[in-house]
């Protein structure tokens, strides 16, 4: 990923779609109006934050990509499997108990809001369609990149080698470990699940690699075309937010993805 600096934020854009006609990235924690432990650019709404700052942020967020308020869609994300197909008339609303969006509609932005989990972007430059989908551990298990691609092909007629994926800033399995619960579940859902598992220990817990998941799970749907920040999370507090590092205190990054007009 690259870094973009407009209008004092900063986000972390693909490179491969660098010279696409999409806004995209995922903003980092500086450059916003919050206040500690929120500090500063946090668009959760639901954290505890001033609201005045939080949509003073997103309004920071929209300036810095040029794109209208009217024109954003975003989600009430509850770590699930539910994809909506949205449209202009979905402008300025938040979906309820979604986890992915998509559409085919210029000038329309998907914002989503992360803080550990993986963002998922979808582009397909022939159908001219997007994606942004929200996968942490639950909704990598549920399958909410595999839904988004397949809603794509099925509202837009995009196939596996149309689709191009990137997948964000997110906890790293560096710092991700999880209990003997998620680990069976991790054996129990992907076919090869051992890569996916580091740091063994004798309780049963494990480190999980949730940028791995995904794209093991997209590469069994036929999409090869993948580009992977590395980012992790929890281990660059100094530009993201960590719900895992930062004991559930902390603010949300913005996540956006949007086809120009």
């Amino acid at each position: 990923m690259i870094r973009i600096t407009a209008n004092s934020t900063m986000r972390y854009g693909f490179d491969r779609w660098a010279q696409a006609p999409l806004v995209q990235g995922v903003f980092t924690r500086l450059g916003g109006v919050s206040a500690a432990p929120y500090a500063s650019l946090n668009v959760g709404r639901t954290v505890g934050d001033d609201p005045a700052c939080v949509e003073a942020n997103h309004r920071t967020v929209y300036d810095a990509l040029g794109i209208p308020p009217e024109m954003v869609v975003t989600a009430q994300q509850v770590h699930g499997a539910q994809v909506r197909v949205v449209s202009a008339a979905d402008g300025e609303k938040v979906l309820p108990a979604t986890d992915a969006l998509i559409t085919n509609t210029p000038g329309l932005s998907l914002l989503l809001r992360v803080a550990d989990c993986v963002p998922v972007f979808f582009y397909a430059p022939h159908q001219r369609a997007i994606g942004l989908a929200h996968a942490g551990w639950q909704g990598t298990l549920r399958g909410i990149t595999v839904l988004t691609a397949q809603a794509m092909m099925s509202a837009f007629g995009c196939t596996p080698d149309d689709l191009q994926v990137g997948l964000g800033p997110a906890i790293g399995p560096c710092c991700f470990e999880v209990g003997p619960e998620i680990v069976a579940q991790v054996r129990a859902q992907f076919a090869d699940p051992e890569p996916l598992l580091s740091n063994h220990q004798t309780n049963g817990k494990a480190h999980l690699n949730l940028w791995q998941a995904n794209i093991q799970s997209l590469h069994a749907l036929g999409i090869q075309q993948i580009e992977m920040s590395g980012l992790c999370t929890a281990c660059h507090l100094d530009e993201f937010y960590s719900h895992r590092a930062e004991r559930g205190r902390t603010g949300r990054l913005a996540a956006v993805i949007g086809l120009r007009p």
